[in-house]
């Protein structure tokens, strides 16, 4: 196949560790997780072709586009920071066995709103929890967001405000509506901010605890190789929290992808400290268009992740292809990490990054939450232009 049409850049963390002392991650977040409606442990695809497309002995798809009933693992962060922040507005945990019963111990905290900025999936499932639980939510997007995006959040009963900006602006908007009556429940951190989005990184955990089971019920080796988009950098971080503390079952080297219009990791890595890229952060995977990254994952980056691959938008589109078919319908930021990989293969002269006896873990965060694009871009077989 042809590639000189696709541009990409790479960043070779040799800062990177293999343990970071004195984190530490446990199991509470799924076992909330467990108890919420729809819970199931979502698939872990063992994709052979996709293993040969790259060179490596064995690749696992963790597929994410049907967790807890939505299409994205966003939920997963949502849920448990709603969850930890009304337990503290609360003054205690409390007991409880469903979502109704939950409902009913939060009854004393309402009115109550949630407030949430997205590029998609993080608001829709904020608004989702603001649902089951009783609330109300409030949801700012980016200009340029896809109606079909949008028009998910509405049907989670939300009020959605289009915002003269982007991702990052929306951010800065979401955070006015803090009061007594109104948690605003971010991704991302600024300073004063922290507990909301440390919790986000925590549900995130769920997704490696799943994982590990699964694998070791399967009598499967743990990866060699992770990869994982990265946005404000909340999952990435979760992925080397996982991965890194010094109790884990496995090492691996740790892959991160970015937009390259917003490739704020990579850029924060080569300087050594968290930079901002400037915007028009164009690209249609627009779940990672983030200019800063968040200042609490940042640490954990830096220190955790091995490689950041910048890649355009073909690359994602291939991705997508790809993951289609082996039957896992992936949107664009959902196939980002796999189009990661393919670059990593195409760009790399380090040789050791996939090695041939690699069992390499893929994380697809997303179903086809744009379904417009999505057909476009796979069933007609087009571009991303």
């Amino acid at each position: 196949m042809t590639t000189d049409h696709r541009a990409c850049e790479l960043f070779f963390n040799d800062n990177a560790l293999r343990v970071i002392e004195g984190i530490s991650a446990d199991r509470a977040p799924l076992e909330f997780h467990q108890r919420m409606p729809d819970y199931a442990r979502t698939p872990l695809l063992d994709c052979p072709p996709l293993a040969d497309d790259l060179g490596v002995a064995r690749l696992w798809v963790k597929d994410e586009s049907t967790r807890l009933g939505l299409m994205s693992f966003k939920v997963l962060g949502a849920s448990y920071a709603i969850y930890r922040t009304l337990c503290d507005r609360l003054g205690a945990e409390p007991e409880w066995r469903d979502v109704d019963e939950l409902r009913r111990e939060l009854r004393p905290l309402a009115p109550m709103t949630l407030a949430a900025a997205t590029d998609g999936n993080h608001g829709l499932a904020v608004a989702h929890m603001a649902r089951l639980l009783g609330f109300s939510a409030r949801v700012y997007v980016p200009a340029d967001m896809v109606v079909a995006r949008i028009e998910a959040i509405e049907a989670e009963d939300a009020v959605v405000t289009v915002v003269d900006g982007d991702y990052d602006d929306a951010v800065r908007r979401s955070a006015e509506d803090e009061s007594d009556e109104c948690i605003v429940v971010a991704d991302t951190s600024w300073p004063g901010y922290e507990n909301i989005p440390w919790s986000v990184i925590e549900g995130y955990s769920t997704i490696f605890w799943e994982t590990d089971d699964e694998l070791r019920e399967r009598g499967a080796a743990q990866p060699d190789v992770v990869a994982v988009p990265i946005g404000v950098g909340a999952l990435a971080a979760a992925t080397v929290r996982h991965y890194r503390r010094p109790d884990a079952v496995a090492t691996p080297r740790l892959i991160g992808v970015e937009p390259l219009p917003s490739a704020s990791v990579l850029e924060s890595l080569r300087a050594r400290r968290r930079v901002t890229v400037p915007g028009p952060h164009e690209s249609i995977m627009a779940g990672l268009r983030c200019g800063t990254p968040s200042a609490l994952a940042w640490p954990l980056l830096r220190d955790g992740i091995d490689v950041l691959a910048a890649i355009d938008d073909a690359y994602a589109c291939e991705a997508m292809r790809s993951l289609a078919a082996v039957g896992v319908v992936a949107g664009e930021t959902g196939a980002a990490a796999l189009g990661a990989l393919r670059a990593v293969v195409e760009k790399s002269g380090r040789g050791g990054e996939l090695p041939s006896d690699a069992s390499v873990l893929v994380v697809v965060t997303e179903g086809a939450t744009d379904p417009q694009t999505y057909a476009r871009i796979v069933t007609a077989g087009g571009s991303d232009s």
